[in-house]
């Protein structure tokens, strides 16, 4: 097959290098020369585990090239995969489409032949039917089938997921463009990875936001679990444990923290919520969950100055772990920006690392003294915060630890870190969810 992913972003890039190293013949394309440039030279725009080496493969098995000039780029393909950014609009919160809408004029009219058009962004349901309607104004006659088909992709674990999913959704009810969907994904049933489900195309819309409006809520429900913990005097991790084997529930993201961030969920939420409103049913518990997630963020801030006697002023505090989560450098909507924006406006010194977070952070965050390892953020400071579960603050020094710290407090807003551990190396520990 011969597909052609329009946008180099998260989604695209990890999509069009894993798809040409199933065999397929893969041209992305991307507007951005200096990207374009850049992934020439195999200097990945974000970081991801493997991402570099996958696409170095495949660039020189000759199954992956990128190119700024569309018109080529699509010419000849079976499939276009739309995979520009959606970000939340302002005012409303709605899904900004014009990105999508736009990339889909410009295919149509460039197209040189039949073939499946399909929106791998996410968008918001019925937007696939709006895509039609474009593809039926702008090029009228040429065959172009229109189908959804939504990513389901961690950051961080990204290329694992694309390979072994646990679903891949395709929304079509046109038979040409299920046989080439299933082509497509046809190397995925070799191994019997994963179903490939087909459904209607709004309903594969719909999967896509219900799938992340339902995990944020798990986050969420399980971080107010963790308050009610600690003002009953129980352990969240161990009543996370007690109601995650329940199959039923399952265990995963039931792990209390300073809330969900990235680049999928707040702005999905925010968008599915829209849709409701406007076909006038409401999600009540996704409004909630919305809330209460915001609210949280700048919560954790306050329970660091609450653990340092609700004073900050003047104080030096130390935080490891900047981007909403390990093994990426996103800091979109990332808990760490609320807890230290937090922390400076009640007139604290902020020291921080990030084994991979510094250069984004910079965009976001100011007044910060980033520092080059977990030591270096701890020395002499007065209390020191994990708000990252990276795997390299997994294992410090605890001692060391409580040796170069001014006032040894170990503030762990991810419950890496058992309590007892803590308290034998010498420090004060504070964590999520663990009564008194």
């Amino acid at each position: 097959m011969r597909i052609t992913m329009i946008g180099t972003g998260y989604v695209g890039l990890v999509s069009g290098a894993c798809f040409s190293d199933f065999g397929h013949e893969v041209v992305c394309v991307d507007k951005d020369k200096s990207k374009i440039e850049a992934l020439k030279h195999n200097v990945m725009p974000i970081f991801e585990p493997g991402l570099d080496a996958l696409v170095a493969a495949n660039v020189r098995a000759e199954r992956l090239s990128f190119t700024t000039d569309l018109a080529a780029g699509v010419k000849g393909a079976d499939a276009v995969f739309i995979a520009v950014g959606t970000p939340s609009r302002r005012g409303d919160g709605h899904a900004d489409l014009s990105y999508v809408f736009a990339a889909v004029r410009e295919v149509a009219e460039a197209l040189d032949g039949p073939a499946v058009l399909i929106t791998k962004s996410t968008v918001p349901v019925g937007t696939g039917d709006e895509v039609e309607r474009i593809v039926a104004e702008a090029a009228p006659g040429k065959g172009i089938t229109v189908a959804s088909n939504p990513e389901f992709l961690r950051e961080g674990a990204a290329i694992d997921d694309f390979k072994r999913p646990d679903r891949v959704v395709c929304g079509t009810d046109d038979e040409g463009a299920r046989t080439v969907l299933s082509a497509i994904y046809r190397p995925l049933s070799l191994n019997q990875s994963a179903p490939v489900m087909f459904t209607g195309r709004r309903t594969a819309e719909l999967i896509k936001y219900a799938a992340n409006a339902f995990l944020a809520t798990k986050i969420t429900f399980i971080n107010e679990i963790a308050d009610l913990c600690e003002a009953v005097g129980a352990d969240v991790q161990e009543v996370s444990r007690g109601i995650g084997l329940d199959n039923r529930i399952g265990r995963k993201f039931l792990h209390a923290g300073p809330g969900y961030g990235g680049s999928c969920f707040p702005k999905d939420t925010l968008a599915l919520l829209k849709t409701a409103d406007d076909n006038e049913s409401p999600l009540r518990i996704v409004e909630a969950t919305i809330n209460a997630n915001d609210a949280r963020k700048r919560a954790m801030g306050r329970k660091v100055i609450k653990a340092m006697g609700g004073e900050v002023r003047g104080k030096t505090i130390g935080v490891l772990g900047l981007t909403f989560k390990p093994n990426t450098d996103d800091m979109r909507d990332s808990p760490a920006i609320a807890v230290i924006q937090t922390l400076q406006d009640a007139g604290a010194t902020i020291r921080a690392f990030d084994p991979e977070g510094h250069e984004q952070a910079r965009k976001v965050l100011t007044d910060v003294e980033f520092m080059d390892g977990a030591y270096e953020v701890a020395d002499a400071a007065d209390a020191l915060v994990i708000v990252t579960e990276w795997d390299a603050f997994r294992a410090l020094d605890l001692k060391r630890i409580a040796g170069i710290l001014k006032q040894p407090t170990l503030i762990d807003l991810r419950n890496i870190y058992p309590p007892q551990d803590v308290i034998s190396a010498g420090l004060r520990y504070i964590g999520v969810g663990k009564g008194a």
